[in-house]
């Protein structure tokens, strides 16, 4: 069993930057899994942001997010981290960490999720 737990969101101007981390606790190893962050907006469905490997040496991207997002991980201290810059309003939701077996954006292939963290981006 693994627990998520993400931190780091806020309110920050369009333009302005913020890097979520997400712990990971539990009975398993941490490096045992991919991990993945997603987001919703109010009223649209969770969308995929970008994912990393075990390792954290491979990592992939939605496409409209490509260029102002990077996610690493640190497995000494079971965090996963995505740094987002050049925010937009548009980018304003609820950030979610997910754990899971296989490196993808599809939502239901992580079957661990973090309660999430808000992020607001004012115009």
């Amino acid at each position: 069993q693994v627990q998520l737990v993400e931190s780091g969101g806020g309110l920050v101007q369009a333009g302005g930057s913020l890097r979520l981390s997400c712990a990971a606790s539990g009975r398993t190893s941490f490096s045992n899994y991919v991990r993945g962050w997603f987001r919703q907006a109010p009223g649209k469905e969770r969308e995929f942001v970008g994912a990393i490997n075990r390792g954290g040496d491979t990592t992939m991207y939605a496409d409209s997010l490509r260029g102002r997002v990077t996610i690493s991980r640190n497995n000494a201290k079971n965090t996963v981290y995505v740094q987002m810059n050049s925010l937009i309003p548009e980018d304003t939701g609820v950030y979610y960490c997910a754990a899971g077996g296989t490196f993808t954006g599809i939502a239901t292939s992580y079957p661990y999720w973090g309660q999430g963290t808000q992020v607001t981006v004012s115009s």
